[in-house]
């Protein structure tokens, strides 16, 4: 890449980690932007995969006081995230990159239309909490493994599945957007491994990306009440959808 598309990628990821703060959905502007810089399908999603990492990273630091009595709970849900990250990386890396580039679309699609009913699911879920003590349910960790494996391949909107399943699991919306901070980390922290030891990963712009990505996020949190996420996140769901749109006609 040349200078000029490093200054855009750093520039991207600025404003993704910022995204991401305030209203997620970050992946959504920084993966397009590296295919668009010219990396292939896959090597765009790994790179903007690590690149993002250390987001995650601040986002549980945040969080640190809602994981209070939470240890066994957080040793058993990163556990299954764990495993459902690294299921899901080694299947992004051993099936064809044809077979990325006919499910990338949907993925961006999908991940574009969960951002724009993350408003209502949280709503629905904050009418049905109760804050009482209950055993996590089975279906949970069966959930939780399949929604780790999508962060693993693919990982947008990842938090908003998260924090969906653990909410309607927990019945504690608090509790459950503080470990849906800290599975997303786990999650990231597969991806960074294994892409970073078998992914084409473009560590020149990771280099660039993932300090801006950081500042990004550290930024977007403490602007985050200024901003109206509203707006933002129809932005980013028309952005999304017009990725979709335009990655569906390279097929």
């Amino acid at each position: 890449m040349s200078a000029l598309d490093l200054a855009i990628a750093a520039g991207v990821a600025l404003v993704a980690g910022a995204i991401n703060s305030v209203a997620g959905g970050g992946s959504l502007i920084l993966f397009p932007t590296l295919v668009a810089l010219g990396l292939g399908t896959v090597a765009a999603n790994v790179t903007n995969s690590i690149a993002q990492w250390p987001g995650y990273l601040g986002g549980v630091l945040g969080f640190r006081a809602e994981y209070a009595g939470q240890r066994g709970r957080l040793l058993r849900f990163g556990l299954v995230a764990l495993l459902g990250g690294v299921a899901g990386s080694v299947l992004l890396l051993t099936t064809p990159t044809a077979a990325f580039d006919v499910v990338v679309p949907v993925l961006v699609l999908l991940a574009s239309l969960l951002l724009a009913v993350q408003p209502l699911l949280t709503r629905r879920l904050k009418q049905a909490e109760d804050g009482g003590p209950r055993r996590d349910p089975a279906w949970l960790y069966a959930a939780l493994f399949l929604a780790t494996v999508y962060g693993g391949y693919f990982g947008g909107a990842l938090g908003v599945i998260l924090v969906g399943v653990l909410g309607v699991g927990l019945h504690r919306l608090k509790l459950a957007n503080a470990l849906k901070s800290a599975l997303s980390a786990v999650t990231a922290t597969v991806t960074l491994v294994v892409f970073g030891l078998f992914g084409p990963v473009d560590w020149l712009v990771v280099a660039v990306a993932a300090p801006a990505s950081l500042l990004g996020g550290f930024l977007g949190a403490r602007i985050a009440t200024r901003i109206p996420a509203t707006p933002l996140r129809v932005f980013i769901v028309a952005f999304g959808v017009a990725v979709s749109i335009y990655l569906f006609t390279r097929i």
